[in-house]
């Protein structure tokens, strides 16, 4: 075969809450997971993992949300959207071509994470900073997509893309 392969394997969930001071909304923050080991160490990500075999795309990232930070329907997760845009990007050092499936997923404030092995501190951003913060061109469009299409509440297109995450 010619050319780099094509992987399909990778979801991306980026974790939001909306902040509240003196009973109003005030602001939304995105959270980070700083990675140990591997080719990203060092780095601040979003929660990231890989399909397994079997799986839907919606199913590993309910899975890997529930591993990377302990958030479920039962411990804090509020909603879990779709997003319309899909990660794409190459990683040379494995000559793979990357498409990464997205999603937004509500917590609530104050809800409390539990780390996996695979990070060893998280951080909360606010949407100011997330254009700063986020590494790749990728993250930070789909910053932009959760802040325009899934934030507002007239948002004609949230309802769409909601999914299902039982407990609801």
């Amino acid at each position: 075969m010619l050319g780099p392969q094509l992987r399909t394997d990778i979801v991306d969930v980026y974790v939001f809450r909306r902040t509240i001071a003196d009973g109003q909304f005030a602001a939304v923050e995105f959270l980070q997971l700083h990675r140990v080991g591997g080719a990203m160490s060092g780095t601040w990500q979003p929660v990231m993992g890989h399909v397994e075999s079997g799986e839907t795309a919606h199913a590993a990232a309910m899975r890997e949300l529930a591993e990377e930070t302990g958030l479920r329907p039962d411990r804090g997760l509020v909603a879990l959207w779709q997003l319309e845009t899909v990660n794409t990007y190459f990683l040379a050092a494995q000559d793979n071509i990357m498409l990464s499936a997205g999603f937004a997923a509500e917590t609530i404030e104050g809800a409390e994470l539990r780390l996996d092995e695979a990070h060893d501190g998280h951080r909360w951003i606010r949407r100011d900073m997330a254009d700063r913060e986020f590494l790749w061109p990728g993250q930070r469009a789909a910053i932009k997509h959760i802040v325009s299409d899934i934030l507002p509440v007239e948002s004609p297109m949230a309802r769409h893309l909601r999914l299902e995450i039982g407990g609801e």
